[in-house]
């Protein structure tokens, strides 16, 4: 079944190896083969991962676009989910979904739910931090 993409007027899209933008009004694109494809708001770059789990999905996010090079983003992935799962094992029931679409080749699946660890992982700074918020006035 072919993915049919609207792309808002300046929004960009990862197609396989190729970055799309759209300088005009909104089109409508239409794919019909499976190939890799991202969203702009999706996209992940090295710079902006400056957390573990934000790490994880650039991990992933290269998984899916480099099919190449899969095994080398396989180990550094399986080494960050350690330090994760070391670091905050509250982590795990995130993690083993994710791990487990991997695993089975699903990266965009895998992706999807990179996002909710890097939500989570927020979630546990501010917690954190709150915390010691508290203990520091309390």
């Amino acid at each position: 079944m072919p993915l049919r993409i609207t792309l808002k007027s300046g929004e960009r899209l990862f197609i396989g190896g190729a970055v799309v933008s759209n300088d005009g009004s909104t089109c409508h694109l239409i794919v019909h083969n499976k190939v890799p494809i991202l969203r702009q708001k999706e996209i992940l770059t090295e710079a902006k991962a400056i957390t573990p789990c934000m790490q994880i999905y650039l991990m992933i996010q290269l998984m899916y676009m480099d099919e190449g090079n899969v095994a080398k983003y396989h180990k550094i992935y399986w080494q960050l989910v350690r330090e994760v799962v070391q670091a905050a094992p509250s982590t795990i029931p995130l993690i083993d979904r994710t791990s487990t679409a991997i695993l089975a080749g699903q990266y965009y699946q895998a992706l999807k739910q990179a996002r909710k660890l890097i939500h989570y992982e927020k979630e546990l700074v501010q917690y954190v931090h709150e915390s010691h918020q508290s203990v520091r006035t309390g």
